[in-house]
């Protein structure tokens, strides 16, 4: 059974449930199934364009038929303009309602209709779009923000977390379980923040799946350049997100192994003439089928001095991407104006790294997000006060981002010094519960200086 008509079936069972009841005889799966015609008349409208493709696609998957003249009268008469993207669709609403609430006891699809639904509009996006010659970057873009808001939304509810442990190990064996891409992206949908680094991110995974659905129905393809910049200060999750996407990659074919080596300056050059070109010929090797991850990549160019091999790493990395094209992913990481001057040392570095991903730094609520988040993960809570207390800090802390300021790293260490300080705290108490150890008070917070 297709996702879509299984999305069909949860909605008879949802209704069945006494969850939802619509005006009339309004059956919840009609209503599912003009959402999914809103949703592609959206797609396809974006760029003004409706032609026989779009129309061949809906027909079969969805039954109905549709001339241009009616996709344009549908897009106006639902004001399918730039509001609808930030919408929620209300049978998406009943979804959530159901698994939010456990409304359904001993549930046949363990509480996941609205995961399902979700993913459901991702598939049903690509594959409108993977079925038409005239698709453009504006659609799949489009495509993407939609379903960064679903797996938003789904966070909110507590809906949005993966059936498996998060992945903290740099490569994998191939004795490893294949990841699903659909799990993989709705991990990188759940991390704090990042609205627009997850829009870009999502955008260019929804290109590389629809390339590949086309490559498997025999179709023309567009080369699609792999390589990305990550600009952004220290801690705002570009590395996080890199082991991620080589995950993902591996995932939906782009690359045949997934792993992430990563390194710096360092781990690339040598003092001695030859050896540049031999260390940084051997880390390309050691990545090949995986992502190259090069954090503070304007280090090789930014030493000019007589003696400086930065720029030999350069041009066997430059070398190394045309050799292995096809099975190997490279991504320069640093602070923004850095990597800009980075790129402009080299023509090949411009013609190579054409795609551009910008990560912001972190609002003090979400800095607070994380910190409870990680306080999760550790087995950690912060009572009242402390939850109080570490809203002062983090608001005083990005308001004037004092020298050294490093977003969610900073949360980290916050965390290991409340945790010290609790520690000093309760070690000579008696009679120590659960709950006093997992506890982190105000009085373990205040004073920390980071």
């Amino acid at each position: 059974m297709d996702s879509i008509n299984m999305c069909y079936e949860m909605c008879d069972y949802i209704e069945q449930n006494g969850i939802v009841k619509l005006v009339g005889n309004t059956r919840l799966r009609d209503n599912l199934k003009k959402e999914f015609l809103h949703f592609l008349i959206y797609i396809s409208m974006i760029d003004e364009r409706y032609g026989e493709q779009e129309k061949a696609f809906i027909k079969k998957k969805l039954g109905f038929e549709v001339s241009a003249l009616m996709a344009a009268d549908i897009k106006n008469r639902n004001m399918l303009g730039a509001g609808y993207i930030t919408k929620m669709p209300e049978t998406f609403k009943y979804f959530i309602l159901a698994n939010a609430g456990h409304k359904i006891k001993n549930d046949r699809y363990d509480n996941k209709e609205a995961r399902t639904l979700a993913e459901s509009y991702r598939k049903l996006g690509q594959e409108y779009l993977a079925a038409n010659t005239e698709s453009t970057e504006v659609e799949i873009n489009v495509l993407s923000s939609y379903c960064v808001m679903l797996d938003e939304n789904l966070k909110s509810y507590g809906l949005l977390r993966p059936d498996y442990k998060s992945v903290t190990i740099q490569a994998e064996t191939e004795d490893d379980e294949k990841p699903d891409a659909d799990e993989l992206i709705a991990e990188l949908n759940s991390l704090t923040g990042l609205t627009a680094v997850k829009e870009d991110v999502n955008a260019l995974i929804n290109l590389l799946k629809v390339q590949k659905m086309r490559e498997q129905m025999g179709m023309k393809q567009t080369s699609v350049n792999k390589h990305l910049v990550f600009m952004g200060n220290p801690g705002t999750g570009k590395t996080t997100v890199a082991r991620l996407l080589a995950r993902i990659y591996k995932a939906i074919g782009a690359i045949s192994k997934g792993h992430l080596v990563e390194v710096d300056r360092s781990g690339l050059v040598c003092g001695y003439i030859g050896q540049t070109v031999t260390k940084t010929a051997e880390v390309i090797e050691s990545a090949l089928g995986g992502v190259l991850f090069i954090d503070e990549a304007y280090t090789l160019t930014n030493g000019k001095g007589q003696g400086d091999f930065g720029q030999e790493a350069v041009d066997t990395l430059l070398k190394g991407m045309e050799d292995h094209r096809d099975d190997l992913v490279v991504i320069v990481a640093g602070y923004t104006e850095l990597m800009e001057e980075f790129l402009d040392s080299n023509p090949g570095l411009r013609s190579r790294f054409n795609k551009f991903i910008n990560f912001e730094d972190y609002t003090a609520e979400e800095e607070v997000e994380i910190l409870i988040n990680n306080c999760k993960k550790q087995e950690y809570m912060l009572s009242r006060d402390a939850l109080e207390e570490a809203r002062r800090f983090f608001t005083d802390r990005v308001a004037d981002k004092p020298e050294g300021y490093a977003n969610a790293r900073d949360v980290r260490n916050y965390l290991e010094k409340a945790i010290s300080n609790q520690a000093t705290r309760i070690v000579g108490l008696k009679d120590v519960d659960k709950n006093i150890l997992a506890m982190l008070e105000k009085e373990d917070l205040v004073g920390i200086e980071l």
